[in-house]
């Protein structure tokens, strides 16, 4: 019995329930009128428009808590409150405040002016939670590209009258957590010193205070993973990788470990070249002859690139369009060697419509467009666009620039979009510098890259020495005419009054000069001179008869023209760790002025890398030859006078002919000079992040000549003999600029010679 009451009771409560459930499930609203309080800057009407409720329109209880969803979704307001009364519904807000003004607290490290530049929230904006978190991450992220990965950042808020805010950032710097060790595991070529070179991350060193590449950064590592990679890449090794780079916090967590794991492979040489032509009109023997790439050298991608872009450039001049050069490599591992396959294939007949060019708020559209050596209306190749793409970025007027390719009108065509931020391009620049030939100085330059936004250089230096001065104005126009012509100009005013000489020295010149190239490492410059160079004497001084009838001559005018070859292959030859520079050049003074002359020089300098790339091996050769035909006498300022950087050991002038008389014992410069120059630099075993290095050298070298020189009394050294001299150096690269050491002793001399067994460079720049 008892059972069946308690049956009949549940049923009847269950019943209950579900009666009033669906009545409630059921409830509906009809509003006639809307009120709205606490809003302050948002109208009513828009308030009403985010519930999406119109007027006499019958809502359920959910959708009027949908309603309610859209107010506080739209994000201006803190609070909402919606309460049905009758045919009205109530709508109370409460309003975000808006932010009057953001601070930054506890930041040493990044100004506040380069944080704000971070942070989306702003004044007499809403103030935004949500937004304010995000830019606490922002904040927090910049302080970890700088090493401080335990940087914290906290926004609060102060608030005032008026429904207004103070929002604060709160920063927790924290320390700079280093990379105290970079090592290497599984190589076995290259020393784990010779590939920390090529990484740009560096272990913490003395200087750590003003070098930031020794902070762990999450990019640079996996820009240093493709560093790796291309360096190993243009030594041979195909099957390099980087297995994993691992940072390691210490136990102390006050430091990192980085930890790249490597596999080398085996070193691939260049096999077989050949080239094969799959279009009809096309001689493969043509395209055959312009490879450089001999069998037996060490392959290298870049080489196979250098080779398909001469072989289209060829196409191009042979009036042949759309060839393609594909190269098809095959692997010969018994041999280690790759033989690869130039085939001329022809590719698809697909045009330039046009080039569209954005973001240039200030850089011409011309100046971009002379990147492109592919216009409106030529066949479209991709390797010229992106090889214009890397010429556009390395104009270095660009914060950032991408060129794409999208398809045109039909498709046949192509449309290029050139997409580019601009950034600053002009500096000023204080500098330094000290050497024991001028003593203390310093240096104020500004310079402005893309003048006027026409891609031209406009700069001034000043720089001013306890013995020298120098004022130079300088122009550049690198595409005269739209071509690839540069035009320089340099005008400017020197003086010395050096304590090796007993006269000083005012100078003015003039050099307008126009440079092309003539091959892949090969460039020429034409340039016409004006100079106005005079001898004065120093109060006090006593002078030697030769250079006092060099002063007597007053100020005199050269004028005339000259040309400089240059051939460079230490960058772009076909071995990465050898190269070298030839220098010639010939100036003739004569084009009216005062003085007729010709000044020819030379200069060439071979370079490569030894025992597994450790040691830098140099050998340098020097000359010159003055031939003096006007109808006076050449002076001491227009001879050759070799200083401490082209023949060590020596005081400047220290060699070479004299005159020797009584107390004075004056250089009187030479009319040839031949140096040679032989030195070796070589790690020292030194932890390396002192930046030590060590150096030896030894050098030869002649200066001697005084034809058409009023010669006097006392004058030796004009038959010439040759220096020789050995030395050491200590070379250390420190964070304000390299310093050099050199310590030397004259081999070979001759008693009046003046000898120099130490000698410091220092340029600073800060």
């Amino acid at each position: 019995m008892l059972c069946r009451l308690l049956t009949a009771v549940f049923v009847v409560f269950v019943s209950m329930f579900i009666l009033f459930a669906g009545g409630a499930e059921a409830q509906t609203y009809r509003f006639n009128s809307v009120q709205i309080e606490g809003n302050q800057r948002i109208e009513s009407s828009t308030i009403v428009t985010y519930t999406g409720i119109e007027r006499g329109q019958t809502v359920t209880a959910g959708e009027l808590n949908d309603a309610y969803q859209r107010i506080l979704d739209s994000g201006v307001f803190e609070t909402v409150e919606l309460e049905p009364r009758g045919s009205t519904l109530f709508i109370r807000v409460q309003e975000y405040p808006t932010i009057s003004r953001i601070s930054f607290e506890g930041n040493q490290r990044i100004k506040d002016d380069a944080l704000s530049e971070l942070i989306s929230s702003a004044p007499r904006r809403v103030f935004s939670p949500t937004q304010a978190e995000r830019d606490a991450a922002i904040l927090a992220e910049a302080y970890s590209q700088q090493g401080r990965i335990a940087a914290r950042v906290t926004p609060r808020i102060i608030r005032r009258s008026d429904n207004r805010v103070d929002l604060v950032f709160e920063i927790a710097e924290g320390d700079t957590i280093e990379v105290e060790r970079v090592s290497f595991v599984g190589n076995r070529v290259y020393s784990d010193r010779r590939l920390r070179r090529v990484l740009e991350t560096k272990q913490a060193g003395l200087l750590r205070t003003f070098i930031r590449s020794d902070t762990l950064i999450e990019d640079r590592i996996e820009f240093d993973k493709q560093v790796l990679r291309d360096f190993y890449l243009s030594r041979g090794y195909v099957d390099f990788r980087v297995n994993s780079a691992n940072a390691e916090l210490t136990r102390e967590r006050d430091a990192f470990f980085l930890v790249v794991d490597v596999t080398e492979g085996q070193q691939f040489r260049f096999g077989q070249v050949t080239t094969v032509s799959e279009m009809s009109e096309v001689d493969a023997a043509l395209y055959q002859a312009t490879l450089k790439i001999k069998p037996g050298v060490i392959y290298s991608p870049t080489h196979v690139e250098n080779a398909i872009t001469r072989m289209e450039i060829l196409a191009v001049n042979e009036g042949v369009d759309f060839l393609r050069v594909e190269p098809r490599i095959k692997r010969n591992d018994r041999d280690l060697t790759l033989d690869v396959e130039f085939a001329l294939v022809r590719g698809p007949r697909v045009f330039v419509e046009r080039i569209d060019i954005e973001g240039n708020t200030t850089t011409l559209d011309r100046v971009i467009r002379q990147q492109f050596r592919t216009v409106e209306g030529d066949p479209f190749n991709p390797r010229e666009i992106r090889q214009s793409a890397e010429r556009i970025r390395a104009l270095g007027f660009f914060a950032d620039a991408t060129v794409d390719v999208r398809e045109g009108s039909s498709p046949d065509k192509v449309v290029v979009d050139v997409d580019v931020e601009e950034q600053p391009t002009g500096s000023i620049s204080l500098g330094g510098s000290y050497s024991v030939n001028d003593g203390i100085g310093i240096a104020l330059g500004l310079s402005e890259n893309n003048f006027l936004g026409r891609g031209q250089r406009l700069s001034f230096s000043l720089s001013t020495a306890t013995d020298s001065e120098q004022y130079v104005l300088g122009f550049t126009e690198p595409y005269l005419l739209g071509r690839e012509l540069r035009f320089d100009l340099d005008l400017g005013i020197t003086s010395s009054n050096s304590s090796f000489s007993n006269y000083d020295t005012r100078s003015a010149f003039l050099l307008p000069g126009l440079t092309f190239n003539t091959g892949q490492n090969s460039s020429v410059q034409t340039r016409y001179f004006w100079r106005n160079d005079e001898m004065e004497s120093r109060s006090g001084a006593t002078v030697a008869s030769v250079q006092a009838s060099e002063i007597a001559q007053g100020a005199l005018t050269s004028s005339g023209v000259g040309l400089t070859y240059t051939y460079d292959s230490r960058r772009t030859g076909l071995n990465p760790n050898a190269g070298f520079l030839v220098e010639l050049g010939v100036d003739y003074a004569g084009l009216g002025g005062d003085q007729e002359y010709v000044k020819t020089t030379g200069r060439a300098i071979a370079q490569t890398l030894a025992w597994n790339e450790e040691v830098t091996l140099r050998a340098t050769f020097e000359a010159g030859i003055l031939s003096w035909m006007g109808s006076n006498n050449s002076r001491t300022i227009d001879r050759f006078l070799l200083s401490t950087d082209t023949f060590r050991g020596f005081d400047p002038g220290g060699i070479g002919p004299r005159q020797i008389t009584g107390t004075n014992n004056d250089s009187l410069g030479g009319n040839r000079y031949a140096v040679v120059k032989f030195e070796a630099e070589f790690p020292l075993g030194l932890p390396e992040e002192l930046g030590l290095r060590g150096g030896v050298f030894y050098d030869i070298g002649n200066l001697w000549g005084l034809d058409n020189v009023a010669t006097g009394p006392g004058v030796v050294g004009s038959g010439g003999s040759f220096r020789h001299v050995v030395g050491v150096s200590l070379l250390w690269t420190t964070g304000f600029g390299p310093l050099r050491f050199n310590f030397s002793n004259a081999l070979k001399k001759e008693s009046f010679d003046q000898e120099r067994s130490f000698d410091l460079t220092l340029q600073a720049r800060f």
